[in-house]
């Protein structure tokens, strides 16, 4: 009897072990089964630059170009974000990812355990400290904590820097991403820290105080990472997607939705419109609100701010005037009988936008189409028109803003304009112009977003707070009613 119940507890084991290994068998991913299961698995992780859920949902550079690889395979595109990459890397080593598109950089290291599709941007590293703090210039100003984000490719750097620099320290995070250690120098926790060019471009929009020391490394490639286990099938594929991707444009507009305007960065300029933010638009939001109409509220404050830095009384030596700088013939037009007065004016800029957003071709795709239709606001639709004439004329595409702005600056060049219908313009205007209204709404949207996930947490704190006092509330009550029940008589 005791044998017999060894033998079954031994068979039980065995089974146990069998099935865990079952399980936990290494997947290989393959082309063949992304088609056969009809959606392909993204790693990616959190961030602006990579993957992040906004008012429109899902978006991000390299959700949006994983999106297009999908919908080239015709499958679904599902994504796995995480905020560390060792998790990342772990599953694709495991299989549970197809690919990971999450602003790697190639590096030595990496390519000897992965495979690299074909690159799609060029970043360098920058060691970054808060303004104001005494500037290295080189890694033996270095004299307080350097702080990175763990499994990077900037600890790699550092490795290989160390050989060289016998002082050097760091601290490795793998709780902290980019932004975070970022906020960490702004509240003087560490002294610096290293990012990614194309990602510190973006987050000094919303953190200008956050300056650069120098470059710690020049530029390298970034792309895709694909296990090397398995067959070649879907790194294969991509080779054949990256090479359609560069030649039909798509890559270049990409970059320029979100990078496009952030290239350049001035201080100054940025310190005063976050200033503004907080305490000049407070008082004509609700304005902006009420007349946005289909348009994001925060799109038409950042296109008064460009035009008058929300001044009312605001006033150009062209004759442009008000908070919108309306014309006097445009104001007519719009019904507008004062162009000083701020809701006045913001309603006619607004109803005369929308309707430079209404003559765009319902082929142009958004963004470009809210990016023509602030050129249009700025130069004139007859100009825009001619550029995008030029465009065409060129073998470019003319419902693409980012090739579109390449050709603006034609207009000022006779022997472009003597061929248009409307003749001379300062072009390169509209482009700065726009560029700046991104640079605004993006700085303008990140913040509001910050403030009403505040408001929501604060509330949420209220109600929790409301429902504790309703317990101990409730607790007491019954524990009167309790004594009095069992008080003497």
């Amino acid at each position: 009897m005791i044998q017999k119940r060894l033998s079954i507890f031994v068979c039980t084991i065995v089974s146990i072990l069998l099935l865990q290994g079952c399980t936990t068998e290494k997947k290989s991913a393959s082309l063949s089964r992304v088609l056969d299961r009809g959606y392909l698995v993204v790693g990616t992780v959190y961030g602006p630059t990579s993957y992040y859920v906004g008012a429109e949902g899902d978006t991000g550079f390299e959700y949006e170009l994983a999106k297009k690889y999908a919908d080239s395979l015709g499958v679904d595109l599902k994504i796995m974000a995480s905020y560390s990459l060792d998790e990342l890397f772990t599953r694709l080593d495991k299989g549970e990812v197809d690919l990971l598109a999450a602003g790697l950089t190639v590096t030595d290291n990496r390519r000897q355990k992965y495979n690299f599709a074909p690159s799609y941007n060029n970043i360098s590293q920058k060691l970054v400290f808060k303004q104001g703090k005494k500037r290295p210039r080189e890694l033996d100003d270095l004299t307080g904590t350097l702080m990175v984000t763990a499994n990077s490719s900037h600890v790699e750097n550092l490795t290989r820097l160390s050989e060289s620099h016998a002082g050097l320290n760091w601290q490795e995070s793998e709780e902290l991403d980019n932004e975070e250690l970022l906020l960490k120098i702004l509240a003087e926790e560490i002294d610096y820290t290293i990012v990614d060019s194309h990602t510190l471009a973006v987050n000094r929009r919303y953190y200008p105080e956050i300056s650069i020391g120098f470059t710690i490394k020049k530029s390298e490639p970034m792309a895709w990472a694909v296990s090397k286990s398995g067959d070649d099938s879907i790194f294969a594929s991509l080779i054949e997607f990256f090479g359609d991707v560069h030649h039909n444009g798509t890559l270049l507009a990409l970059d320029d939705k979100y990078y496009g305007h952030v290239e350049e960065f001035n201080y100054v300029d940025t310190r005063t419109f976050i200033k503004a933010v907080e305490e000049k638009l407070p008082k004509y939001r609700s304005i902006f609100e009420k007349y946005s109409q289909e348009v994001d509220w925060r799109l038409l404050a950042a296109i008064s701010y460009q035009e008058s830095h929300w001044e009312p009384h605001a006033r150009s030596h062209t004759g442009v005037r008000g908070m919108m700088m309306l014309t006097l013939p445009t104001a007519k037009q719009m019904g507008i009988k004062s162009r000083l007065d701020a809701e006045q004016s913001i309603r006619g800029g607004a109803k005369y936008f929308k309707q430079m957003f209404e003559r765009m071709p319902d082929r142009v795709p958004h963004p470009d189409r809210l990016w023509f239709a602030l050129a249009s606001y700025n130069v004139g639709l007859g100009h825009l028109n001619d550029a995008r004439k030029i465009t065409k004329q060129q073998g470019g595409d003319p419902d693409r803003w980012v090739e579109v702005k390449d050709r603006l600056p034609l207009l000022k060049q006779k022997k472009y304009y003597k061929n248009t219908k409307y003749g001379y313009a300062r072009g390169d205007e509209p482009i700065n112009y726009v560029d700046n209204i991104r640079r605004y709404y993006d700085t303008l949207t990140w913040m509001d977003n910050k403030q009403q996930a505040q408001l929501k947490e604060e509330e949420a704190l209220k109600l929790q707070e409301a429902e504790k006092i309703l317990i101990e509330e409730a607790i007491q009550n019954s524990q009167n009613e309790t004594d009095i029940a069992t008080s003497p008589k």
